[in-house]
C-alpha cells in the first residue's frame, strides 16, 4: 500500500512539475538577407526568478544535421563565439518579465532552420519544447521585380493603348472601303453634281461678263443695260 501511494506521488509530483513551467514562441518566422530578425520566447514558471534560471537556443539546418547551442544566458548572455551564428546572436530578452528572446544580425540565406528555446528554473525544469521555423529570404529582389513591373506598366500602357486605337481606326477604314468597293459605290447626286455646277456658274458668270462689257464699249446703243441674268 506504502509503494503504491509512493507511485501516484512520484506521478503527481511529474504532472506539477511538467505544468509548472510554460514556454510560447512563434512557430513560423520570415526574415529578410542582412535585416536583423528577432526570435520571440516567452516564458511563465511558478517558481520565483533566481539567479539560477537558465535559457538555451539551438539551431538545426533545414537540411538536417546535428543541433548545435547558438546562445545561453544565465544571470548575463553568453552568445556563440563560434559556430554558424558566431557574433551575430544578441540578448534582447527580460528574463524578470518571462521574456526570452533573442536577435540574429545579418540573416542569410544559410540560416533557414529550426531554432529551439529551452528555459529551466528550477525547481521548474519540466516544460514543453516548442520550436520555431525560420525562413530567410530576399526582400530586394522582390522590391526591384515590383518596381520593374510598375514602370513597365506607366511607360508601355499608354503607347499600347494609342497603337490599339490606331489599328482600330485603320481597321475600320479598310472595312469600309473594301465595302464601298465590293457593293460598287457611286456617288451621290449633291456630289455627282458639285463639279458641273461650278463648271456652269463659271460659264453663266462669263457669259455675262461678256454682255456687260459689249454694252458698255458700244456707243451705237446708249439704251443698253447690263441685265443678263444667269
Amino acid at each position: 500500500m506504502s509503494k503504491r501511494r509512493t507511485e501516484l506521488q512520484r506521478g503527481t509530483v511529474c504532472v506539477c512539475n511538467a505544468l509548472s513551467l510554460e514556454i510560447n514562441v512563434d512557430p513560423e518566422v520570415q526574415a529578410f538577407v542582412d535585416e536583423q530578425v528577432t526570435l520571440k520566447c516567452t516564458f511563465r514558471s511558478f517558481s520565483p526568478i533566481t539567479q539560477k534560471l537558465t535559457v538555451d537556443w539551438t539551431y538545426q539546418p533545414l537540411t538536417g544535421g546535428r543541433m548545435e547551442t547558438i546562445f545561453h544566458y544565465q544571470s548575463i548572455a553568453y552568445p556563440a563565439v563560434v559556430g554558424t551564428f558566431r557574433d551575430r546572436i544578441s540578448w534582447v530578452g527580460n528574463v524578470a518579465k518571462g521574456d526570452a528572446s533573442i536577435a540574429i544580425q545579418n540573416p542569410m540565406m544559410n540560416d533557414n532552420g529550426t531554432f529551439t528555446c529551452a528555459v529551466k528554473n528550477p525547481p521548474d525544469v519540466h516544460h514543453n519544447i516548442p520550436q520555431t521555423k525560420l525562413t530567410v529570404t530576399h526582400r530586394g529582389f522582390s522590391f526591384q521585380l515590383t518596381s520593374a513591373v510598375l514602370l513597365s506598366i506607366l511607360v508601355f500602357l499608354p503607347s499600347a493603348i494609342v497603337v490599339i486605337l490606331l489599328l482600330v481606326r485603320m481597321g475600320r477604314k479598310f472595312g469600309v472601303l473594301k465595302h464601298r468597293k465590293k457593293s460598287g459605290y457611286k456617288k451621290s447626286s449633291i456630289e455627282v453634281s458639285d463639279k458641273p455646277e461650278d463648271t456652269e456658274q463659271g460659264t453663266c458668270l462669263g457669259r455675262m461678263g461678256t454682255w456687260c462689257l459689249q454694252c458698255v464699249v458700244s456707243a451705237s446703243k446708249p439704251s443698253c443695260k447690263c441685265l443678263y441674268r444667269c
